[in-house]
């Protein structure tokens, strides 16, 4: 992650039942979050304490909170859904084989639950009952972004400004400033190239970042060149902006306009629906002027705000 970042802080807990199965914890719950404080909020007279019962919904082997359906074995250790297929149906703790017996009895003390979302932390207040809450993490609006490089697959995820350092640190992308640009995109023997990634280029405009990508690739056998934006921000803000592009040359032009894709959805996502600005291959030779045999395109683009 790029200094200034957010990141996770992971937990590691030493358990020598599990080293034998080569399974090592996931991405865990944040401990020194106010996680315990709200597990069990208006919880009924009689009920265990908040980090007892915490205890008891985490799963021995990716210490994250289990949901239905939790597994146990005969000696009544419980374990998710997805780390019972990990060891290989054998209970971590007792090695006893675990079935399928579901302890019903747990998930029915789930249900009672009312939790804070995962990413309190970066900003999210809200609290949900136990089973909604995972269904609202997977579109919590405050939840970290992927990188949205497109050169090569990056693991990186966080908030739109550690990304941004990210980008300008590691990958090395061009920053520039402003709502228009004339960017110039240059290739040797094109038509030895069906597939290519150009470097991404970012943006700064309106308080906001944009990512311009150039590639080629095939729509089924033919060969074409293609430019779009996204937007480095969640769908509803990215809606509020347009842009175009516009290239071409021997006194000829080709111009798109477009609403930019926000990085939630992923770079291949967005080219395989072709949103953007499609250039032939012959069509941008063309452009080139010359004698065809190498690329060099000029791509024109203004960004708005509706």
């Amino acid at each position: 992650m790029a200094p200034g970042g957010n990141t996770y802080r992971d937990v590691v807990e030493s358990r020598s039942a599990l080293s034998d199965y080569g399974v090592a914890p996931t991405e865990v719950e944040i401990r020194n979050s106010s996680f315990r404080k709200h597990v069990g909020c208006g919880r009924r007279p009689g009920m265990a304490s908040s980090s007892a019962v915490h205890e008891l919904l985490e799963c021995p082997v990716c210490l994250n909170l289990m949901y239905p359906p939790i597994h146990q074995c005969p000696n009544g250790h419980t374990i998710c859904f997805s780390c019972k297929i990990k060891v290989h149906n054998c209970c971590p703790i007792c090695r006893q084989e675990l079935g399928n017996i579901r302890c019903m009895a747990l998930e029915k003390v789930a249900e009672l639950l009312e939790l804070p979302c995962r990413y309190q932390f970066l900003g999210c207040q809200d609290i949900f009952p136990y089973h909604s809450r995972l269904r609202h993490e997977q579109n919590c609006r405050f939840r970290p972004y992927n990188c949205p490089y497109a050169g090569a697959e990056c693991s990186v995820t966080g908030d739109i400004s550690s990304l941004v350092a990210h980008l300008k640190n590691d990958h090395k992308v061009d920053m520039h400033d402003g709502s228009t640009f004339n960017h110039r995109y240059v290739k040797s023997n094109p038509h030895e190239v069906e597939n290519a990634t150009w470097m991404l280029t970012v943006f700064n405009c309106f308080g906001y970042q944009f990512c311009l990508h150039f590639e080629a690739f095939n729509i089924g056998r033919a060969p074409v060149y293609m430019a779009f934006l996204r937007f480095m921000g969640d769908e509803h803000e990215a809606k509020k902006f347009s842009y175009s592009l516009e290239v071409g040359g021997n006194g000829r032009k080709l111009t798109w306009q477009g609403v930019p894709r926000s990085i939630r959805e992923s770079h291949k996502t967005v080219r395989d629906s072709l949103d953007g600005l499609i250039i032939q291959r012959n069509l941008a030779l063309f452009f080139s002027g010359g004698d065809r045999q190498e690329l060099k395109l000029k791509v024109a683009g203004r960004i708005w705000k509706e």
